[in-house]
């Protein structure tokens, strides 16, 4: 904090800037203190409006003023903005000192933007908003023994705790015989004492001897006493050590332990230093030179990593606010949609409320209904069979034989009747109608309700190196991903890399990159790529809360597929129907000849059918018992009539017997390969510039050519006994990738050198 504060200090009032001025050379100094650096060049020859440049305090360099004098200078509005956060926040602490000297209670966090900074300032960082400058009619301006604490502000109590910036009191004018005593603007140390400007100008004429007399900016009694001694406490320090880089007393070099050193004046060494330090073109070489100490070497470092370093803190802290204002303006628009979402959840319950309350009212009229037609049934029933009862126990009643056989017959059939009947006219109770087996179970709801929540963007897919797969022109990447259920859909981007940038600096180049958006599954083919080549892909997860991007991952294409031309092939050489294997044939049938085909005596030679400009590309030749042969490549315009490698246009691996050997413009050297050597691989590298051949067999690297590029390139053969067979199209096993970055590498560190095609060796055997 303290650091901070100091930062945002003028270097003339010590204070905290006020109306800044952002000076040509990058400093800044307060409005008032420019004036008062003005008015202290002032005369009575030289009025104020006739002074057009004064020096910067910090770094002396002449700031040269317009017409307009200090209004034509530009106000640093940045570093006023900051200091008003600062101030803010540095007196909305509970132990900032009010009027009554009393403490306000604390409060809980409230989100603003205030609060929020005041807070990172109090635990070490940050910056406040608002600001607590008090007007120029009623600041402590305005009375020279005014206590320069900056007062509270009442209304930011309730944030967090900071700290306090207490100011450094005005120095006052010591000649004055006024009371008060006006504020000085300058302060002699030669008679330590501190004078306004009328005092100034009375008592120190521009005249001998107060011409001689330093002048400074007003500064406080205890830094006019000066440094003492660490040996002799009654001696002020007057002289530089130079032997032991240390400041000295007289004392110190008449009798103490300096008296045999160099010794220097503290004005002379002051100027060196300064001099070395703020503005070393404008010395001469000696002085340079004899001002080069340790001391300054140090300082003037570590000056410039502190200036470098404040401006990064000041862009940070500007990021830093920025993100907090967006903090506050996120945190508003997601309190909104909460309480517009919960309302709209609490209206849905409501509704399902009444719904299910009218469901309720309405099967119970249902059901009361169906019961009171079965109680009225029942209540028929018992009125016919109570009034069967009543008249059979009449009947059993009757004495009379004759009447009793009358009667008995119909009632005993009534009875009987009524009787088996009796299941049938009864009601059947369904316990059903009682509304048992209704329930209000919203358990799962309820579990759904207590894991509401906001919805954060999905973690970083991974994807799988492994289950990717390549061809000469397409890349199938397969991914996963852990909230795959969260992920709304996924956007896959893909570049070429070419070794020669970082992936930041790619990233950073939108312009560069390829999308795919609104990828439903966890793969994706991308088709028509360059074959060859290196690409960088990354894949991105999304929902509604956002994004996250995988790591990046390099994935690159196979080798371009070719086979031999049958119009470059020489013609006592015989291809395969498939065209992948050459033979030495002296009786084969004479061909026409035409440019491109290779001729002429020892040139039994073939070329692709395929002219490589760009990417990575390797193939194999299968040697089979040939001994003597060139594999290799070559421009389009290299001679036909002659070996390959014996121009500049071409560049071969050889055998001739039992010779290895790499040839490339009529220039030959030995290479160290085995005699068992059955299969060559052979590995162009078009983007980086190289070309090298391998033992596929026993994964050993042979030779490598750094070459310049300048046109497309052709694979080329020739051969004088048996035959060859290629295979193309191949992926670049890992031991000759591992070598290729191994040179990628090297090149790299190379970076600045100058590069020869090949280094080859002469006065070596030359094969015919």
């Amino acid at each position: 904090m303290e650091t901070l504060e100091s930062e945002l200090t003028c270097p003339i009032c010590l204070e905290l800037f006020e109306d800044p001025l952002l000076l040509p050379c990058a400093h800044s100094l307060c409005f008032n203190c420019a004036h008062r650096i003005l008015v202290s060049h002032c005369s009575t020859t030289k009025p104020l409006e006739s002074i057009s440049a004064f020096q910067c305090p910090t770094c002396r360099y002449v700031i040269t003023l317009n017409h307009r004098g200090l209004e034509g200078l530009k106000r640093n509005v940045t570093l006023q903005n900051i200091i008003d956060r600062f101030q803010k926040a540095s007196l909305s602490g509970p132990n900032s000192p009010t009027e009554s000297r009393r403490l306000q209670p604390q409060r809980p966090y409230t989100a603003t933007i205030s609060g929020t900074i005041a807070g990172t300032i109090g635990g070490g960082g940050g910056t406040g908003g608002g600001s607590a400058r008090s007007s120029p009619a009623t600041s402590s301006h305005s009375h020279p023994h005014a206590n320069h604490t900056n007062h509270i502000n009442h209304n930011n109590a309730n944030h967090s705790p900071a700290i306090v910036v207490k100011m450094e009191p005005r120095i006052s004018c010591q000649f004055c015989e006024q009371d008060p005593p006006r504020e000085a603007v300058k302060t002699c140390v030669t008679c330590e004492v501190s004078y306004c400007d009328r005092c100034l100008r009375a008592t120190h004429p521009n005249k001998k001897p107060f011409t001689s007399h330093r002048l400074v900016e007003p500064v406080p009694d205890t830094h006019l006493r000066g440094l003492t001694c660490l040996e002799h406490e009654n001696e002020k320090v007057n002289m530089y050590c130079l032997v032991d880089d240390q400041l000295i007393c007289s004392l110190c070099k008449l009798v103490g332990r300096h008296r045999e050193h160099q010794v220097s004046s503290l004005t002379d060494r002051f100027d060196k230093l300064k001099a070395y330090q703020v503005s070393p073109g404008r010395v001469s070489d000696a002085v340079m030179e004899a001002s080069k100490t340790s001391a300054a070497q140090t300082l003037e470092n570590n000056l410039t990593n502190l200036v470098k370093r404040n401006s990064e803190l000041e862009n940070q802290m500007a990021k830093l606010i920025q993100i907090c204002q967006q903090v506050e303006v996120n945190t508003a628009m997601h309190e909104a949609k909460l309480v517009e979402e919960c309302d709209e959840l609490v209206e849905i319950i409501r509704q399902r409320k009444q719904v299910i309350a009218v469901k309720i009212k309405e099967s119970k009229v249902m059901k009361l209904r169906k019961l009171a037609q079965q109680i009225a049934n029942c209540r028929q029933c018992l009125e016919r069979s109570s009034a069967l009862i009543t008249q059979a126990e009449q009947s059993l009643k009757e004495n009379d034989h004759a009447r009793f056989l009358q009667s008995a017959r119909s009632v005993a059939e009534r009875v009987a009747m009524a009787t088996a009947s009796s299941q049938v006219l009864l009601p059947d109770v369904n316990l059903n109608e009682a509304f048992d087996n209704f329930a209000l179970d919203f358990s799962r709801e309820k579990k759904i309700l207590e894991g509401l929540d906001y919805l954060t963007a999905p973690n970083p897919p991974s994807i799988r190196d492994e289950l990717c797969t390549a061809s000469h022109d397409t890349i199938t990447v397969h991914w996963t991903s852990e909230d795959e259920f969260s992920v709304t859909s996924y956007e896959l981007q893909y570049t070429i890399y070419t070794g020669q940038t970082t992936f930041i600096s790619l990233y950073n180049s939108a312009d560069s990159w390829m999308i795919v958006p609104n990828i439903k599954q966890n793969h994706y083919t991308v088709h028509g790529l360059q074959s060859g080549t290196r690409y960088i892909f990354f894949v991105k997860a999304i929902n509604q809360a956002g994004s996250r991007n995988s790591e990046p991952a390099r994935l690159k294409t196979n080798s371009q597929p070719f086979k031999l031309d049958p119009k470059t092939a020489h013609k006592k050489l015989r291809l395969s129907n498939d065209c992948l294997t050459m033979e030495k044939d002296e009786s084969s049938l004479k061909k026409s000849h035409t440019p491109e085909r290779f001729g002429g005596t020892g040139s039994y030679g073939a070329a692709g059918n395929v002219f490589i400009d760009s990417g990575c590309h390797y193939w194999e030749v299968l040697l089979g018992a040939s001994t003597w042969y060139a594999i290799g490549v070559a421009y389009k315009s290299a001679a036909k009539n002659e070996w390959n490698g014996k121009n500049s246009s071409s560049w071969v691996f050889s055998r001739c017997n039992n010779n290895f050997m790499v040839r490339h413009d009529g220039k030959e050297m030995l290479v160290e390969a085995s005699l068992q050597l059955r299969r060559l691989g052979v590995l162009l590298d078009y983007d980086n510039n190289s070309l090298s051949f391998h033992d596929a067999m026993n994964s050993q690297h042979i030779h490598t050519f750094e070459i310049s590029f300048l046109l497309p390139v052709v694979p080329t053969f020739m051969i004088w006994n048996k035959s060859v067979m290629i295979l193309s199209g191949l992926p670049v096993p890992d031991f000759v990738d591992g070598v290729a970055s191994d040179l990628q590498e090297l090149q790299q560190q190379q970076m600045g050198l100058c590069r020869q095609e090949s280094p080859y060796l002469t006065g070596m055997k030359t094969c015919h």
